[in-house]
């Protein structure tokens, strides 16, 4: 048998995807480069891999086979890898982070330089809600979660990263004066929610019912970046992390509108279970955070501690 790396590396992203389409975006081939790497993978194999079924691909049980054997090999040669930088002093290996949707316009900040100056650290980022952060951590499949609300039902470490706000915004219609409004605002302000098990909808909702707020639910939706959009256009009014709100303030596309007791605060750490025995990257990593924090809030945030 003739097979190469390559092609069982195309093989395994389609079994992951179940979509040549998908495997050719994430691979950054075209669909026919990946086609072809599949049928001379196949052609090595009397027993079909895959197979189509209306229009939909699936991969036979002899296919999810050779994935599990492709998966290993390839494992095996990125631990070759990482062995000969680890043996020329250089750190290497993935480093497995999971992030709530917010953690995106914070966390690039804090692996930039890391990344730069460690150049045979593989990053494998996934940036989802809290839930399925708190999951990911929970089965062991991350190194580190960054999130803004701890998990009650995990015994975690942590390091404190910077201070999340929250602050009522709409569009440029609503443009307020200086003058600071009670909760009553709420009473004639259509508010848009998160989906359910996002951190930015489960701080909103604890101030909602400490401070028994009377809301207006006008609609839910599944990213921060859709209730901003949404704001935007005048479908309503939302409780926003100001964190990535930084573009639409400067250029007067969403305002702030001031409520008595806001911004609402809290927190974004960066956790691990307690006890975890860290690769060599996640521990460079772990040490870089806590001895350059300081130093990349000043330097990337510097806009957000002014609010």
């Amino acid at each position: 048998m003739n097979y190469t790396l390559h092609q069982l590396q195309v093989f395994l992203k389609v079994c992951q995807l179940e979509s040549i389409t998908k495997a050719a975006e994430e691979l950054y081939l075209t669909q026919p480069a990946v086609s072809i790497q599949l049928k001379n993978l196949q052609n090595q194999f009397e027993i079909p891999l895959t197979e189509v079924v209306g229009r939909k691909l699936y991969i036979t049980d002899f296919g999810k086979e050779i994935a599990v054997a492709a998966e290993n090999i390839l494992n095996e040669i990125h631990a070759i890898n990482y062995k000969i930088l680890a043996f020329k002093g250089k750190i290497s290996g993935k480093l497995k982070l999971s992030v709530v949707s917010t953690g995106k316009y914070i966390i690039p900040y804090f692996l930039a330089d890391f990344l730069k100056k460690n150049e045979g650290v593989e990053l494998m980022l996934d940036v989802t809600n809290k839930a399925k952060v708190i999951e990911s951590l929970s089965n062991n499949e991350v190194d580190f979660s960054m999130v803004s609300v701890l998990p009650n039902d995990l015994t975690i470490e942590k390091v404190e990263l910077m201070q999340n706000k929250l602050y009522l915004v709409g569009n440029r219609e609503h443009k307020q004066k200086k003058k600071i409004n009670d909760n009553s605002i709420f009473e004639a302000l259509p508010l848009i929610y998160r989906e359910e098990g996002s951190g930015t909808r489960y701080v909103m909702e604890k101030y909602i019912s400490q401070n028994s707020v009377p809301v207006r639910k006008k609609m839910e939706l599944t990213s921060n970046e859709a209730v901003k959009q949404a704001v935007i256009a005048g479908l309503g009014y939302s409780i926003m992390p100001l964190i990535g709100l930084k573009n639409e303030l400067l250029n007067g596309d969403l305002h702030i509108i001031p409520v008595k007791g806001f911004p609402i605060t809290s927190t974004w750490n960066l956790i691990w279970l307690k006890g975890k025995n860290h690769s060599p990257a996640a521990a460079a990593f772990l040490n870089y955070i806590k001895t350059e924090k300081e130093n990349i809030i000043k330097e990337r945030f510097d806009w957000f501690e002014k609010y």
